[in-house]
Formats: structure tokens, C-alpha cells, sequence
């Protein structure tokens, strides 16, 4: 354990591929967000869409958990699931959240906290008709976070749905599982950098509700 603890104190990396400056940034931040989530998909970062999102219950206590962006623009942030999930019902007893994207491959993270809302029906009906066959009854099968007894029982019910669903071109949206959009109040770019002086702009609104921009000390 002394070995493996002081391997741990040993394990560092020191950041040099970029820097981030007031004068490189956007005005706005979503444009901001499009530029890099742009060159992440160009370095083909895996899984580039995955970001960790932070939900707090009704009693204080935090979830953390990692889910796919879906769509982005100048209203916010969307993903889907599961609404009786234990995310469905941490945003129920608390919208605020926090979205965190994390491309070691680029040293870069953006930090976004923001009042989560649904996502109007017909909004969530379009992508779930857009998703594979097999995810679609996926969702219909999953009591998402709730107790199973085995795998076994899961898989039964998906074959169970499966045959019910054959001859049946389109699946219909179960009204348990949509989407969400994370509309943000603060945004934070960060840019690793050497000795651990990193680069951080963070954009907020102002009192006009203009986006406007800070850097933060590292």
C-alpha cells in the first residue's frame, strides 16, 4: 500500500500543447463551445459527446454520472433518458446541474452549470425514433436504477417486447424517457498548461443578459 500510494503522489503531467487567451475566445460562448467540440471531433477524441453530469437530490446528496450530448445551441445543452431514473429524479427535486467535458488527448475541459428543463414532446419523439431498434425496446424493458434480481429477468423481457413489437415498423416513445436541456449560467473553458498554471475563461451574463467573459486564477 506504501508502494502504491507513493506511485500515486508520482503520477503528474505537466500540460504544453496549447495555450487559451482573451483574444482567441468568442464573444459568445456556445460559439466558444462549437469551435473546440469541432477540433475534438477532428482529433477524433473518443466518445467525444461524453461528459460527466452532476445532479444533487432532494436530501443534498450528489449524483454523478456519465451521459452523451445530444444537441447543442444558443438555448442550451440536450441528452436523453430515462425520467424515473435516479437523474429524472434528482432534477425533479433540483434542476441545477453541472455538465463537465473532459479531452485529456487536447489538456482541455469545459465546465457548464445550468437549470436543467424537459424537452417538449415532440422534441423527444424525434430522436427516440432516430435511435437503433434495439435501444428504443431497451428503453421500454429498463426500469432505469431500479433493483433487478439478475441479469436473466432483463433479458427475458426484452425478448418478451421484441416479439410483441414484430410486424410493428415504429416503436412508440415510452412517456417515461426524454429529453433534457441544460440551460447554462456559467460556462468555463480550461486550458491545461505548464506548472499546472492553467488557462480558465469563464463567461457569465451580465445585467443586460449579454454573455461577457473572466479569467480565472488557475
Amino acid at each position: 500500500m506504501d508502494k502504491l500510494k507513493e506511485h500515486i503522489y508520482k503520477l503528474r503531467k505537466d500540460f504544453a500543447l496549447q495555450a487559451l487567451t482573451e483574444s482567441s475566445v468568442h464573444q459568445n460562448p456556445i460559439n466558444q463551445f462549437e469551435k473546440w467540440f469541432n477540433e475534438a471531433m477532428q482529433a477524433q477524441i473518443p466518445e467525444v459527446n461524453a461528459f460527466d453530469l452532476a445532479t444533487v437530490s432532494a436530501e443534498g446528496i450528489p449524483s454523478l454520472r456519465i451521459v452523451l450530448l445530444r444537441d447543442f445551441s444558443s438555448d442550451g445543452f440536450s441528452f436523453f433518458t430515462n425520467y424515473n431514473s435516479q437523474k429524472g429524479k434528482d432534477i425533479e427535486a433540483n434542476p441545477n446541474v453541472c455538465l463537465n467535458f473532459f479531452w485529456p488527448q487536447m489538456e482541455r475541459q469545459i465546465r457548464i452549470q445550468g437549470i436543467v428543463e424537459k424537452l417538449k414532446p415532440e422534441d423527444s419523439d424525434l430522436y427516440f425514433s432516430s435511435r437503433p431498434r434495439g435501444s428504443q425496446i431497451g428503453a421500454l424493458a429498463s426500469a432505469q436504477s431500479e433493483v433487478v434480481n439478475g441479469r436473466e429477468p432483463l433479458e427475458q423481457l426484452v425478448e418478451k417486447i421484441t416479439k410483441e413489437l414484430e410486424g410493428q415498423e415504429e416503436v412508440k416513445r415510452p412517456e417515461h424517457w426524454g429529453g433534457y436541456m441544460v440551460k447554462p449560467a456559467f460556462i468555463e473553458f480550461w486550458q491545461g498548461r505548464p506548472s499546472r498554471l492553467h488557462d480558465r475563461i469563464r463567461y457569465k451574463k451580465n445585467e443586460k443578459g449579454d454573455w461577457v467573459f473572466e479569467r480565472l486564477s488557475p
